[in-house]
């Protein structure tokens, strides 16, 4: 166990481990323990109008039932946290950030809420389920769930005999769903899952395994691929930007950012010796100069070596070659292509 964002996580469960969890995933079905994840709703005449003020991405892209990647910024287009939207109508929003960060983004939210608009802070009214896997479908069916969702998309379905919040999404670059049902059921929802997860021989995953499984994704961590001092534009998040849109929280910042260019860009780095790069480690060019700082790196699993994600100056490309500093040890890398591995989220 381990303090992450102020609650105590699981790193790995007993009798299996980060690898085997991790493998587990990848190959069949596992489940985690993500309640520490903040909740929010945002209701009231106008939300849709005043959410878009407020974040990055268009909510006008998705309909209602579906859900939206986006991020929350400072005026300085620092980010105060990424997270999840749902849509439920154009007045109803269930927002999903970080534990750590979401005082923060409620607060944000309720100082430039206008008359008419109810922000809460939920964050223990609901916890959150992950079912992550190429068998993660037939679990659920198993309990005699229709799984039959498009990615991003969320319904209400009943396990167990309780109401839940069905939604196709995920942090780990497999097919899978995530669960949110009411504090008081959580428990109960958790162990029919894990009940019917066992003849498709599924692990329950912790902390460890999740983190493996999204830096081969190059998934960004707030905090270490994103934060108040790294913007969308610097952390290839631009996708998640509604450029469009008339003026949003950091808006000008970025707009003057995406113009001039970034001065540093986020890299996947794949080891080319035994070397496990770590956040923190600098990161040079072959003249040994530095040209970045590791933000999150571990072993994969999946690939067998080293991995991680950097911030480097913008003239580092895929294919080059750099050397990481694994504590006074240079250690070869090479700039690869994000994902790391074949993503199955569809």
């Amino acid at each position: 166990m381990a303090d992450f964002g102020g609650w105590l996580m699981p790193i790995e469960y007993p009798g299996a481990g980060v690898l085997a969890e991790h493998a587990a995933v990848r190959e069949r079905v596992g489940i985690f323990d993500v309640s520490h994840l903040g909740k929010a709703s945002v209701r009231g005449e106008g939300a849709l109008e005043f959410l878009n003020t407020q974040f990055t991405n268009d909510l006008d892209r998705i309909s209602d039932s579906q859900a939206q990647y986006t991020l929350c910024c400072n005026e300085d287009g620092g980010v105060i946290d990424d997270l999840i939207v749902y849509r439920k109508s154009a007045n109803d929003f269930f927002l999903i950030p970080n534990a750590s960060n979401t005082a923060e983004v409620v607060r944000v939210l309720q100082a430039n809420a206008p008359a008419g608009i109810v922000v809460e802070n939920l964050h223990e009214d609901f916890g959150v389920i992950a079912v992550q896997g190429p068998r993660a479908a037939d679990v659920l069916s198993s309990l005699g769930i229709d799984t039959n969702i498009e990615y991003m998309s969320f319904k209400e379905v009943v396990i167990n005999g309780e109401l839940v919040l069905l939604c196709r999404t995920g942090y780990t670059g497999e097919y899978g769903f995530e669960i949110v049902p009411t504090a008081k059921s959580t428990r109960a929802v958790w162990e029919a899952i894990v009940e019917a997860m066992k003849p498709f021989q599924g692990l329950i995953c912790g902390l460890g395994a999740r983190d493996t499984l999204r830096t081969e994704m190059g998934y960004p961590l707030h905090g270490h691929e994103l934060s108040l001092t790294i913007t969308p534009v610097q952390a290839s998040a631009q996708w998640a930007v509604g450029w469009k849109k008339a003026s949003f929280l950091g808006s000008s910042a970025l707009h003057k950012e995406r113009e001039s260019g970034a001065v540093r860009v986020l890299r996947g780095l794949a080891s080319s010796d035994r070397g496990i790069p770590r956040a923190g480690m600098v990161v040079k060019n072959g003249a040994g100069e530095s040209i970045g700082e590791v933000t999150s790196g571990t072993f994969s699993p999946t690939l067998k070596h080293g991995i991680a994600l950097a911030l480097v100056t913008p003239d580092i490309a895929i294919g080059d070659s750099v050397i990481i500093d694994v504590r006074g040890r240079d250690c070869l890398a090479k700039v690869v292509a994000l994902p790391m591995v074949e993503s199955h989220v569809r």
